[in-house]
């Protein structure tokens, strides 16, 4: 049976905060990404849903004021600016209050992601936005976590991915689609055995007698020797620009 965002990330955050931690920017590139699909000005307020450790801190200006929601407290170690709540909806916000809100990687694991839409859409001021980057379906990053991390990790992986029903979904909601692309990007690390690593934490790959290889990852995503000496295991998401009326 497949499970909710709340119950996959209960057991999984803490590994999952502690790979965020010891590779800070390996994915540098697609917090960027993210980010830059608009023009933050001093004194906007971004809303980050849902927040993990609040990673996503680390990379707006420092005079936009950050909102972070994330119901699993298993983030705990990296959470400031939030008291994690027992479920994802509704959230924890006033009607018109955002002025751009941001969802990156999080909601494929959701079967209905109308509800967190309609939320975001409430709490998001006219003329805002909301800017979703997740894993698109039969991509090759959805093929990995199904057929890789699904098989070898401690919950499974079975995702919900974007596709053209997502933006028919915003639509509904009440969202104008401004832009949608394919963004192509690296998860960087100093070292190819620092890759197998990285991805052992973050997806829990904790089944008996499983570790992760480089081979084994390089057979579902290409590892590129980057220009900077660091090695880039290929990423890509679809990220999707939508804006409040």
């Amino acid at each position: 049976m497949k499970q909710s965002y709340e119950k996959i990330f209960h057991s999984r955050a803490k590994p999952y905060d502690e790979a965020m931690r010891r590779f800070p920017h390996a994915r540098d590139e697609e917090f960027k990404q993210l980010i830059d699909r608009v023009v933050l000005k001093p004194g906007m307020v971004v809303a980050d849903v849902p927040a993990g450790g609040e990673y996503l801190k680390h990379y707006l200006p420092d005079e936009c004021q950050l909102l972070c929601h994330e119901p699993c407290a298993g983030f705990s170690e990296s959470q400031t600016l939030h008291t994690p709540t027992p479920s994802l909806l509704p959230l924890p916000w006033s009607d018109s209050t955002v002025d751009v809100a941001m969802s990156l990687a999080g909601v494929h694991h959701m079967d209905d992601k109308r509800p967190l839409f309609r939320e975001l859409y409430r709490t998001v001021k006219a003329g805002g936005y909301f800017i979703l980057s997740d894993v698109a379906r039969n991509s090759d990053v959805a093929i990995f976590l199904d057929d890789y991390v699904g098989k070898f990790n401690s919950t499974g992986h079975e995702g919900n991915y974007l596709d053209d029903a997502t933006l028919t979904e915003l639509k509904e909601t009440g969202w104008t689609i401004e832009s949608t692309e394919n963004s192509h990007f690296h998860w960087k690390f100093s070292t190819l055995l620092e890759i197998p690593e990285f991805c052992n934490m973050l997806f829990d790959i904790s089944k008996p007698d499983t570790h992760s290889s480089v081979d084994e990852i390089e057979s579902f995503l290409p590892i590129d020797k980057l220009q900077d000496g660091k090695y880039g295991l290929r990423w890509q998401l679809m990220t999707v620009v939508a804006k409040k009326l």
